[in-house]
């Protein structure tokens, strides 16, 4: 079965050819963010019109790269949620159109179970069930994913996701946006018990997370340094900052992780490329006795490949859609009904 995959849930646009879930024949990407660095984050409107420019060549490159034609396609997925409402309505009212021209079936994914299922493209042998820690730039959330398309939310962010701590960070150090994978080369090296930092714990909720302290706490620190005219040690900073984020999450994936009882551990989403992050996981795993499922780097941002992938166990699932299928910026990641966006 082959599956045209549209994400443009935020400033990347990407269009991909998969075929059965887990291969890969095409993943076309156009990225933003040159665009967007010049304001330090993401301009909506100004991702929403990228969008409308790309997508077309951008599905016309997605075929060619595959080696297939239109006639080849068996249905057409898209992410319908969540993320910038304006950047997500363009990949699906442009899926809906495709689906119809071509006769075949629209098949919405979640962007988050999109980043999940990025795993199974990286490690052909994961199958459910499995416990997925899912940080991005929007969301951080863990996951029990009982099957591909059954999902249970166990803990989230009570407010900033880890990846926008990251961004804003970066943005007032003035080392580049998006701010993860600056944040992750500086601190190669650095010392991460330089800096004193806060770690959060939600009364009640172990499994929820806190990141607005940390980001406050780091945002002072700089500010603070700068008014005294005193010099931070940027490699220092930089890791002690990784490593806080790092005590957020860890723990309580290894906490999801023994109440399970699954053995399988997985983490999904931009910040997943984080090097602090990816090592350890990797140690606490090893720890536990769990196996760790990370996805490529190359598959950790947006990318259209984790959509189709999805798409396919959504499509079995028979979660269709149809004309009236909409978008949305907020979206339940464990909702599993036939029309889930009916809700």
């Amino acid at each position: 079965m082959i599956l045209l995959a549209v994400e443009s849930s935020c400033d990347e646009t990407a269009v991909a050819v998969v075929e059965d879930g887990r291969k890969v024949r095409s993943d076309a990407i156009a990225s933003q963010v040159d665009m967007h660095t010049i304001y330090g984050g993401v301009v909506p409107e100004i991702a929403s019109r990228k969008h409308l420019e790309a997508i077309y060549p951008l599905a016309d490159q997605a075929l060619r790269d595959a080696g297939v034609t239109r006639r080849d396609i068996d249905a057409v997925a898209c992410t319908y949620a969540p993320g910038l409402i304006g950047a997500v309505l363009v990949g699906v009212n442009f899926a809906k159109s495709a689906a119809y021209g071509l006769g075949v079936p629209l098949v919405p994914v979640h962007h988050v179970r999109g980043h999940i299922a990025a795993n199974y493209i990286t490690h052909p042998d994961l199958e459910p069930p499995f416990l997925c820690l899912c940080v991005s730039g929007g969301n951080t959330l863990l996951v029990d994913v009982q099957d591909y398309t059954k999902m249970r939310l166990l803990g989230a962010t009570r407010d900033d996701a880890a990846g926008e701590c990251f961004d804003k960070v970066a943005r007032v150090l003035g080392i580049g946006y998006p701010g993860g994978g600056p944040m992750d080369r500086l601190s190669q090296g650095g010392d991460p018990n330089r800096y004193r930092l806060p770690r959060s714990k939600v009364g009640g909720a172990p499994l929820d997370m806190s990141f607005s302290g940390l980001k406050t706490a780091a945002l002072n620190l700089i500010h603070n340094a700068r008014q005294k005219g005193e010099e931070l040690n940027l490699p220092d900073f930089a890791a002690s900052f990784a490593a806080a984020v790092a005590d957020e999450l860890v723990p309580r994936a290894m906490l999801a992780s023994e109440e399970l009882g699954y053995g399988k551990v997985a983490c999904a989403g931009g910040v997943a490329a984080n090097s602090t992050i990816r090592a350890r996981l990797e140690e606490a795993c090893a720890r536990r006795g769990d196996r760790l499922y990370l996805p490529k780097l190359s598959l950790c941002g947006d990318n259209g490949a984790m959509i189709g992938c999805q798409g396919y166990y959504e499509f079995l699932a028979g979660n269709l859609g149809d004309s009236s299928l909409n978008g949305y910026a907020n979206r339940e990641i464990g909702l599993d009904c036939p029309a889930p966006w009916r809700k």
